[in-house]
């Protein structure tokens, strides 16, 4: 077992005011290159990407029963982790993806959960830290890219900071019946197209990401919808899951207001990571359990899909 350097349980400072994550341990590749942002995690690396479609990792934070989200007001991940090293986290497997995918609703649903964040517009998916940036151009990253998945279009983009286009380059991904809806709304070079009417053919948009924008790593930050619908495809090699010491239950109590932000299908259900159709006991894959690090009482786990025998 090889610990960072500090005191057990990451308590010493580090860069960017994060402390030391410690390496309970680590079977996973290191880093190709040397880089002083590694500093509070270790050397991070990926396997190359398989020919036909990225190499695809998933990062989630959940409580200790498996919830990802308070649901209304404070729906956010970071508000069940309460945690700099797990944001810190989320901005190192950011350095190394070609591109971002996430899901328009976790988009929808964080800009109405921050009503005061760039003036009501949004979030903004951008690398924070300016040492992780540094990293993402010594990997040979370009510049930052996030692609927003919604099968229907029914999104306006230019009510979203992330698209005015000054800090990343923002597309989205969607349906030819969804290319349709968002005519006028955004130029037709920023939409990726990849199935009919009511849903993404998934396969087919990563062969595309692929064989025509060249994205080998491909980072899935959810929601848990469009990460269990890319896991029920096989399309997720890898995930990282950050476990934070809070018990929240699945059911939203009677006294927790639902908001717009919370006004799902199942208003008085908090989502866990994977809300998709599954599996059934033939179908379900196993993963190995890549790496664990602790910090404080957070756990830091890393998952990869185990080959179908």
């Amino acid at each position: 077992m090889h610990l960072c350097s500090g005191a057990p349980g990451g308590v010493a400072g580090s860069i960017s005011g994060v402390r030391n994550f410690q390496i309970l341990f680590d079977d996973a590749e290191t880093s190709r290159i040397e880089h002083p942002a590694f500093a509070p995690y270790g050397k991070l690396g990926f396997p190359p990407a398989h020919p036909e479609r990225p190499w695809t990792y998933a990062n989630f934070v959940q409580s200790i029963d498996g919830v990802a989200s308070f649901k209304g007001p404070h729906a956010a991940g970071s508000d069940i982790s309460q945690s700099p090293e797990d944001r810190w986290l989320m901005d190192l497997l950011r350095a190394h993806a070609d591109t971002i995918l996430t899901g328009i609703h976790t988009l929808v649903e964080e800009t109405l959960s921050a009503p005061k964040l760039n003036e009501g517009r949004g979030p903004v998916y951008r690398i924070e830290d300016e040492s992780l940036r540094d990293l993402r151009s010594k990997l040979g990253r370009k510049r930052e890219k996030v692609i927003f998945v919604t099968a229907s279009g029914g999104v306006d983009p230019r009510a979203y900071r992330v698209f005015d286009g000054d800090q990343m380059d923002a597309m989205i991904l969607t349906t030819k019946a969804g290319a349709v809806r968002l005519q006028g709304r955004i130029g037709q070079e920023r939409v990726i197209i990849a199935g009919q009417d009511k849903t993404i053919d998934l396969p087919a948009a990563m062969r595309m990401l692929r064989k025509e924008m060249g994205i080998e790593h491909l980072l899935c930050e959810g929601g848990p919808t469009l990460y269990g619908s890319m896991a029920r495809a096989g399309l997720i090699d890898e995930k990282f899951v950050t476990v934070s010491p809070v018990e929240i239950g699945l059911l939203v109590p009677p006294e927790q207001d639902i908001t717009p932000a919370g006004t799902g299908t199942q208003l008085n259900v908090r989502p866990t990571t994977f809300m998709f159709p599954g599996f059934t006991k033939e179908t379900a894959p196993w993963w190995r359990w890549m790496g664990c690090r602790r910090v404080g009482d957070h756990q830091f786990n890393r998952y990869r899909r185990k080959e179908e025998s």
